[in-house]
């Protein structure tokens, strides 16, 4: 049996083709492409404005920065969550707040969040974890019932008047909450587009603004492109007029802008995704869930009367077994060529988040669901017939394992 691998990236005759367009073109960095990419996303999201950058990562940094988060202030985060999220909170200053997460879905407990307001909180980042959207209705309305409890340090701050909701969405493009796409689900949202992920463009993300009056989307829009090009008042394409080369820096800003290249790929991807993506991810959700039976397999949850994923992950839990033995069914499964992977290691049990006091101690759920979980491959070229396999080989470990 060849192996099977985790998740490699569909690159088909298509893409190749658009990218190749986009080399012959004469213009790969930010052009555009890019710009219909960004159109297309709001569209398909159903949001004002879209902004297309080279990270989710830098996404997320970016919109903490415009808010004003810097020293002293709190960002709410789930322990349960990769480290890219708490990490944009130390750049900027601030001080990442774990809470717990449910025992039902990974995701960031409503309650948890609730005990850990206080008036240094400044943002709430939920995480759509494997793809399955968050309690928005409920997080949404507890930001603005802890209002009273906001002290704005910002101009940006000041004008939305409570805690700012910033979903890291890295995984959930094409989810669904009540009838909504992720990304229309509360005040910022923030895509990846990395080589695993469901839509990629290589490495890539996007920043859906969808903030309430009297914030202008459109003109936060543009200062963001200036903001995420060095402070340029002008981007190439703008330069490239006739006559038109000066230009003048604005803002000490960043670079993180993306590529024609990246948004070549990112076109073809979102041109077919409802069509075709989605629904083969979905079947081959569907046939994992049908061929776990061993009742050890605490399968995952990815549709409800309220949401539905987007199908990125397969996060399988092992009931009634410890950290040291999913580890060992994992060595006996990528022995017999089939790659798994565990989503993810919680932050606080990183060695820097441990130098800085943090423990996993205070956030057993997240422990719990992490010590038991094991990821099974799902990408879009995985057979029904290899998925039966990834299950035989699984099941076979998970009874040789003591």
């Amino acid at each position: 049996m060849p192996p099977i691998p985790f998740s490699p990236p569909r690159i088909d005759q298509k893409i190749i083709d658009e990218v190749t367009a986009a080399l012959k073109s004469g213009w790969i960095s930010t052009g555009l492409r890019t710009k219909r990419f960004e159109k297309e996303i709001a569209s398909y999201c159903n949001v004002p404005n879209v902004l297309c950058l080279n990270s989710a990562t830098a996404g997320l940094e970016i919109i903490l920065r415009w808010f004003g988060v810097g020293h002293g202030d709190e960002v709410i985060l789930p322990a349960y969550t990769y480290s890219a999220t708490a990490n944009v909170i130390i750049h900027c200053g601030a001080t990442p707040v774990f809470v717990d997460v449910n025992a039902s879905d990974f995701n960031i407990s409503v309650s948890e969040i609730e005990k850990n307001i206080t008036s240094k909180t400044k943002v709430i980042m939920p995480v759509d974890f494997a793809g399955f959207p968050c309690d928005y209705d409920e997080i949404n309305e507890l930001a603005k019932r802890s209002a009273h409890k906001f002290i704005p340090s910002s101009e940006s701050q000041e004008k939305l008047g409570r805690i700012l909701v910033l979903s890291d969405a890295a995984h959930s493009f094409g989810a669904s909450y009540n009838g909504k796409q992720t990304g229309s689900l509360t005040d910022v949202s923030v895509f990846s587009f990395h080589a695993v992920k469901n839509l990629t463009t290589g490495e890539g993300g996007a920043v859906a603004l969808n903030l309430p009056a009297p914030f202008d989307n459109q003109e936060l829009y543009n200062f963001l492109c200036v903001y995420t090009l060095h402070g340029q008042n002008k981007d190439a394409l703008a330069k490239m007029q006739k006559g038109n080369w000066r230009y003048d820096i604005i803002e000490a800003g960043y670079k993180c802008n993306m590529t024609d290249i990246a948004a070549a790929i990112g076109l073809v991807e979102l041109e077919r995704y409802n069509d075709d993506t989605l629904p083969k991810r979905k079947k081959i959700a569907q046939r994992y869930l049908e061929l776990l039976s061993n009742s050890r397999f605490e399968k995952p949850i990815f549709k409800t009367n309220q949401k539905e994923s987007s199908y990125h992950l397969f996060p399988l839990r092992i009931k009634d077994c410890s950290e040291t033995q999913r580890d060992e069914i994992i060595r006996k499964v990528t022995l017999a060529d089939v790659s798994v992977n565990v989503h993810f290691i919680p932050v606080p049990m990183m060695s820097y988040y441990k130098k800085l006091g943090f423990s996993m101690e205070k956030y057993p759920v997240a422990y719990s669901n992490y010590s038991r979980e094991i990821s099974l491959p799902v990408f879009y070229d995985l057979s029904i017939e290899q998925c039966e396999t990834i299950v035989s080989v699984l099941n076979s470990a998970v009874q040789a394992t003591p």
